[in-house]
Order: structure tokens, then C-alpha cells, then sequence
């Protein structure tokens, strides 16, 4: 299914078909729905007998093939953390990569290698392509260097930039937006959200980002942005109220915090909070635009170690005291 606010995009693509580039990459934030416009992509290219538009038929072989995910000309390649692809037998004790890794490139350098069964299309998506490891991004450079006629890649990237210059540039480009406000809350609408506007917010504009909110999310949000905007912030005390959060969700509702500080500091507007408006008005009084700046930073450096943080309570206590440190004057911010 190809979300609304990106069927022109993809009749666009269609209206090439036969002209496309071997590789595309497709960019834009995460949870707009480029996933799902790559794998209508794919099926309308693998069709044997497309409709109106180039779209596929979805009712041929081809479109069965891909209904039932067992198309022998076309191949998904993302980490195993998506895909589950690891064997329930394998080390229960080691956590599903999230890369991707120089073995599934080489597995796709056959695939490439390998006539179409149909004579036809051969398709490989890369999901997200900023998965790949340093060693993956080299092989697969080597694909992407001279493939056979026929033969398709789609990239599909959250943070293009974070690409290698020589697979960028042996791709075209294609950026693809997000829906805007009214699009995206009618559709939030149809799938039952009651607070589709601070839902939205919340996502940064991201619809699935914001379908995907569950009960637990908000409530877990709501401990802890009513423990650092209270007039008696105990970061001790907070830290005990959110132990049972997963460190990276605490510190991304800190990330949305901490911009609504700089940009309250800077507009008197608010991003991914409004229902906390005021007390973020409050807190950024107490901090100087310098310091804001910093705590951002800080965030984004301690999130690369949030997923596996080697004690999460302390972690979580470090960052809380360093946060009203900040609040009370204390500028210094350590490494976690």
C-alpha cells in the first residue's frame, strides 16, 4: 500500500519505467512511508503484466510471488533487528544486529550474477541503507559499479548523508516528502488516534512514527516530563520513576525537550511538546541559549550508547542529575 501523499511520487517513477536508473535512493524521514512506496516500486517493475500506469497488475505470478515474499528475482536486505532473520537457535543471549552486514551483500553479488527467472526484472532493496557496515557499503559499491541490464536497485535512506560519496553519487536521488499537517492528521484520523495532533508532534511530522505510540509510550512520556518540569525536580527520584524505561526512549524524549527548549529560547514556539508549552517557557528561562545548544549535543552523543548502556539505571541517573545541573547553572556535561 502507497500512503496517500506519495501516489504522485510514485506515478511519477512509473511514468520512467523502462528509463529509470539502476539505483535509486530514496530519502526522506523516517516514518513517512518510503518503505512502502519502494516495495510498490518493486512490484510494479517485477509485474508481468502491469496495469494503467505502469502500476502492477497484482494478479499475476510475479504479484503472487510478492504477495507470499518468495519472488526468486527479487531480494530485501535490511538488519537483522527488522528482518528477525537470525535462527531462534543461534545465541539467545546476543542481540540481532543492527547493521548490515558484508555476507548479505555478498549473497546479493549472486543474486546480481544469476538470470532473471522470468526473463525479466531483477530487484534488490536495501532497508535502510545507513545500516550498512563500512565492509557491506564497499561490496556493495562493487554491485553498483556495473550490474547486469535488468537489473534494479532501490536504496531506501532516513539519513542519506550518512551514505558513502561513492554510493551516493551511483544513485539517483529522490527526495520524497513528508505529508503535510492536514494530510497527515486526516489519515491519522482514519486510524482511530485520538490526539492525532500531538501525536504528530510528537513524531516530527512522521505519521507512522506517530500510529506506533502506544498506551505505554505516553504513559512512560508523561512520568517523566511531569518529574523534570515540576517545580520540585528531584532528578534521583525521576530516575527511580522511569528505571523501567528503555534508556534510548528516555533519553529521545529528552532530545524533543531539549529542542523545544532552544526553540522556544529562539521563536516562543514549541515543536514536539505544546501540551508542556509552559513549563518548557519556564525551564528555558533558566537556561542561557549556550547551554540549551549544549545539552542537545550532549543527547545526540549519548544516544549511540543508550541502546546498550552498561548499567541503564545509572546511566539514567547520570543524565537526569547532569540535566538539573544544567538547570541550576552548572554548565559542565560529561561523557556517559
Amino acid at each position: 500500500m502507497v500512503y496517500p501523499w506519495h501516489k504522485r511520487a510514485l506515478a511519477a517513477l512509473l511514468e520512467r519505467k523502462g528509463r529509470l536508473p539502476h539505483a535509486l535512493l530514496l530519502c526522506g524521514p523516517e516514518g513517512i512511508g518510503k518503505l512502502a512506496l519502494a516495495e510498490a516500486l518493486a512490484r510494479a517493475l517485477l509485474c508481468e503484466r502491469p496495469g494503467s500506469g505502469g502500476a502492477a497488475c497484482g494478479k499475476c505470478v510475479s504479484c503472487g510471488w510478492m504477495g507470499q515474499a518468495s519472488h526468486p528475482d527479487f531480494r530485501r536486505l535490511e538488519p537483522e533487528v527488522l528482518s528477525g532473520s537470525r535462527e531462534p537457535e543461534e545465541n539467545q543471549e546476543k542481540k540481532p544486529s543492527l547493521e548490515i552486514k558484508v555476507d548479505q551483500i555478498r549473497e546479493i553479488a549472486g543474486f546480481v550474477a544469476m538470470t532473471s527467472h522470468h526473463g525479466g526484472a531483477k530487484v534488490a532493496l536495501i532497508h535502510p541503507a545507513e545500516a550498512l557496515n563500512i565492509n557491506a557499503a564497499n561490496a556493495l559499491l562493487k554491485n553498483l559499479e556495473e550490474p547486469p541490464p535488468g537489473t534494479d536497485f532501490l536504496l531506501i535512506a532516513h539519513r542519506w548523508h550518512q551514505l558513502l560519496p561513492t554510493i551516493r553519487s551511483r544513485c539517483e536521488r529522490i527526495a520524497l516528502p513528508a505529508p503535510d499537517l492536514e494530510a497527515a492528521r486526516s489519515w491519522l484520523g482514519q486510524q482511530k488516534i485520538a490526539d492525532a495532533d500531538l501525536a504528530l508532534a510528537q513524531a516530527g511530522g512522521a505519521p507512522l512514527v506517530a500510529m506506533n505510540y502506544d498506551e505505554t509510550y505516553w504513559q512512560q512520556r508523561e512520568t517523566l516530563l511531569k518529574g523534570i518540569s515540576g517545580p520540585q525536580f528531584d532528578a534521583l527520584r525521576v530516575a527511580e520513576q522511569v528505571r523501567e524505561s528503555a534508556p534510548v526512549l528516555v533519553v529521545g524524549l529528552l532530545q524533543k525537550w531539549s529542542f523545544d527548549l532552544t526553540w522556544h529560547k529562539v521563536t516562543g514556539k514549541v515543536r514536539y511538546n505544546p501540551d508542556y508549552a509552559s513549563e518548557i517557557g519556564a525551564a528555558g528561562a533558566k537556561l542561557d541559549l549556550a547551554n540549551t545548544l549544549r545539552l542537545q549535543r550532549h543527547l545526540a552523543a549519548v544516544r549511540r550508547i543508550a541502546l546498550h548502556p552498561l548499567n541503564a539505571r545509572l546511566f539514567l541517573e547520570q543524565l537526569l542529575l547532569e540535566y538539573a545541573g544544567l538547570l541550576r547553572g552548572q554548565a559542565a556535561l560529561t561523557a556517559i
